[in-house]
């Protein structure tokens, strides 16, 4: 299958290449793309070196499938011409994700929603895809009526520039700023730009895609998305309200045989789940299970994944997967 990587020499265009060696997709063919000045220049994936390409010569070349992840302006310039072309686009920008007619897809949570006539498919915000792989089997069980999410997102979610930031200033270096503030020994209570209800994008991200995933609209979501000084995958702290009442027993049950979870839930032997452990992995790690003492039917839990693998890279490596099993991508 001849496949295209738009952004490939980016963080996560660099991960969606080790994704694609590692899981043996079956690229016949690789045409990495990039920026003008990237072009021509040699990437290297499975032992052989592609040179990098432009857009429209990638388009040319006709592959199978496009996977995204250059930014939400190029995506909205350059997907539909490749969607005309009769390629399939897994886009990872925000571009397209709340587009009514486009689908919003994490595997294990609706992959049912895809058709063959689907060219533009958005892949999720990385804090919301780790969120509602753990959501979805809850709410099949219990009916979910209410979600407040607090976020300790990676630095590596907002790119190369960020983490050049925070080591430079771990070493006493002086260089760019991604961020306005510091962010080594700091929080950054801001993702992304805020907005006229006094919440950030990447709050109302989670909200708003939550929704269009878990197929629901009466999902009440709140969310405060942080900033902290590390790599290897955002956590978050996730309190849920249902409809039915529940055991923790039983909820630790659904969710270490759901698809695409690991339960890391031992608090004798302090067990939970950490970047540092997720760093690298595709699963989405869920531990520090309990009971919300202070109102009916209402659960506390810890999620951790890495961002750059199960929030973006894998995760669209995966809807390619999918397509390919409902024989709509050859």
């Amino acid at each position: 299958m001849k496949v295209a990587v738009v952004g490939a020499t980016g963080l996560v265009g660099t991960k969606m290449l080790q994704v694609l060696a590692e899981r043996n997709f079956p690229v016949t063919e690789l045409l990495p793309v990039a920026s003008e000045k990237s072009i021509g220049k040699e990437i290297e994936f499975k032992g052989k070196k592609y040179k990098v390409v432009s857009m429209q010569d990638a388009i040319s070349a006709k592959p199978a499938v496009a996977l995204f992840s250059a930014g939400g302006s190029t995506s909205l310039e350059w997907a539909p011409k490749f969607a005309d072309a009769g390629i399939t686009v897994i886009d990872n920008s925000s571009a397209w994700r709340m587009d009514e007619t486009k689908k919003l897809v994490v595997p294990e949570v609706n992959a049912h929603v895809l058709t063959a006539a689907d060219k533009i498919i958005a892949n999720p915000n990385c804090s919301t895809i780790q969120m509602v792989v753990v959501l979805k089997p809850l709410h099949n069980r219990y009916k979910i009526k209410r979600v407040v999410v607090s976020t300790y997102q990676s630095v590596t979610g907002t790119g190369v520039k960020a983490v050049e930031q925070m080591e430079n200033e771990r070493n006493g270096i002086e260089g760019p700023m991604a961020y306005k503030y510091p962010i080594d020994r700091n929080i950054i209570p801001q993702i992304d730009v805020f907005i006229e209800n006094g919440y950030t994008k990447e709050e109302m991200k989670m909200v708003n895609e939550t929704k269009k995933i878990m197929e629901d609209n009466n999902i009440k979501v709140t969310a405060t998305c942080v900033r902290i000084p590390t790599t290897g995958g955002h956590s978050e702290s996730v309190n849920i309200e249902f409809d039915n009442d529940f055991t923790v027993p039983e909820v630790k049950d659904i969710l270490h045989s759901s698809p695409g979870i690991v339960l890391e839930d031992d608090i004798n032997n302090q067990l939970y789940p950490m970047p540092i452990t997720a760093h690298d992995k595709d699963d989405t790690f869920v531990g520090r299970i309990r009971r919300d003492e202070t109102q009916p039917n209402t659960l506390n839990l810890w999620v951790v994944s890495d961002n750059l693998r199960k929030g973006a890279a894998t995760n669209a490596v995966q809807i390619a997967e999918e397509l390919i099993k409902k024989g709509f991508l050859n």
